[in-house]
């Protein structure tokens, strides 16, 4: 019989004991799952939540807050600049027109049954990617138009939430104010479009025309007034905002050869052979291109991917690491229990390996046995914790989707498990040589004594 059919069998009469140490090992891998592949599903998100654009230009003050008030929402507004800088990336004499792709621009301070109310333009759906190159789709209805004024967008969550469906008409309410809508006192907004599920924090957004959301702010026209004749001419007249909370900006950049570091920038000379035959003088200029807007305008440009990265570092990777260890600590536990639960084994198995060694079997075959009881209990119990960690992320997956917005799934997979199971078979082999050399040592003559 082989040696593995052999441990299976003794793990097998003492199923109990077996059972109960193979799943406390499982608690701690699943632990260690869960933790792993949230974090990863999680950062993910943050960062594909930030793409489509470059950088973005915000007030002065905290860039990891414009950030989270920009792409994520999680934020009230940290100030706003004036709606004049769009001119300097799509103006006929904009300086940066010619290295800007697209400009778009942002405004935050209102909600409507706690969904936040997003200001912006058309080209957010129609220039804008996600998630990788994703564009947007609409459900229902459609984009709304730049002269649209009083045309908003729901989110696939907003909508759920807010309750409000395709043509129904609402009242936002500023940040800050406890009602649930706002006061009549402006124009309503239509809504026009409901967007698909994105992933993303703008599944809980609502949008609406960036000169509809000024006009909120008192600085309607005295025409704007009149809901019918206003709705009668499809909102067609312009009002121009005076201040924006922040400008998403598309660069004109080429995807050739790997990122420059801010070294290689400063010193082109430091840049390899390569790099230079495939990176073009415009191509050099985009990258300096935050830098030179800090200097010319009273704004920062923000790298949102660079925030990101950085929080995740220094702030969700650090306490990722703690809930590891605490993991990593559970499945130590659970291995020092194995190698007690075996150990304790070996008086009663006296007799059983006496007979073994009596009918030939090696010391080293009766150690093999012994060692292989211990890495059966570990790779089931392993293989049993990662299934446990992904069934309980698909429970807690609607839990973490309505309160954050991120889609989390059960077959959600981080190539990091991979090293889960095997890791579990060293930890095996170390804790199941204790009782292993104990039964390599045992003396055949006393232990057939009755």
């Amino acid at each position: 019989m082989r040696l593995w059919k052999i441990a299976f069998r003794s793990i097998q009469f003492r199923s109990l004991s077996s059972v109960l140490t193979a799943f406390s090992m499982s608690l701690g891998v699943a632990l260690v799952v869960m933790v792993i592949v949230l974090h990863g599903v999680i950062r993910d998100s943050f960062n594909k939540s930030a793409q489509g654009y470059d950088l973005i230009i915000g007030p002065k003050g905290s860039a990891l807050e414009v950030v989270l008030s920009t792409v994520f929402y999680l934020k009230p507004p940290v100030g706003t600049i004036p709606a004049s800088y769009m001119d300097e990336f799509t103006g006929q004499h904009g300086q940066y027109r010619n290295r800007v792709e697209a400009a778009i621009p942002v405004a935050i301070g209102h909600h409507f049954r706690g969904c936040p109310v997003v200001g912006t333009t058309p080209d957010f759906f129609d220039k804008l990617e996600f998630m990788g190159g994703k564009t947007y789709k609409f459900r229902e209805g459609d984009n709304f138009k730049k002269t649209d004024t009083y045309a908003a967008v729901l989110g696939a969550k907003a909508q759920k939430k807010s309750g409000l469906f395709l043509g129904d008409t609402f009242q936002p309410a500023e940040l800050g104010d406890d009602s649930e809508i706002g006061s009549n006192s402006h124009t309503p907004f239509k809504v026009t479009g409901i967007l698909a599920p994105t992933g993303t924090p703008n599944d809980n957004a609502i949008f609406v025309n960036v000169n509809g959301f000024d006009c909120m702010h008192g600085n309607e026209d005295d025409n704007d007034h009149d809901h019918d004749h206003a709705h009668d001419n499809d909102h067609d007249h312009a009002h121009a905002p005076t201040k924006y909370s922040a400008i998403l900006l598309m660069t004109k950049q080429r995807d050739a050869g790997p990122e420059l570091t801010e070294e290689q920038l400063r010193d082109e000379s430091k840049m390899p052979s390569a790099e230079m035959m495939t990176r073009t003088r415009p191509d050099l200029e985009a990258m300096k291109l935050p830098q030179e807007i800090d200097q010319t305008v009273d704004a920062q440009a923000i790298s949102p991917s660079r925030e990101i990265a950085s929080l995740f570092e220094n702030m969700i990777g650090n306490i990722q690491m703690i809930l590891i260890m605490l993991a990593i600590l559970v499945i130590i536990v659970a291995g020092i229990g194995m190698m007690v639960s075996i150990y304790n084994t070996m008086n009663e198995r006296r007799q059983e390996i006496a007979v073994m060694r009596a009918l030939g079997a090696r010391r080293t075959t009766v150690m093999a046995i012994i060692l292989l009881e211990s890495i059966l209990l570990s790779f089931g119990g392993g293989v049993f914790g990662v299934l446990i960690g992904h069934v309980l992320i698909g429970v807690i997956g609607p839990w973490v989707a309505v309160y954050t917005g991120i889609i989390v799934e059960p077959w959600n997979f981080q190539w990091a498990e991979l090293i889960l199971v095997p890791g579990l078979i060293l930890l095996a082999s170390v804790v199941g040589y204790l009782p292993a050399a104990v039964a390599y040592r045992q003396d055949v003559a006393n232990s057939l004594k009755p």
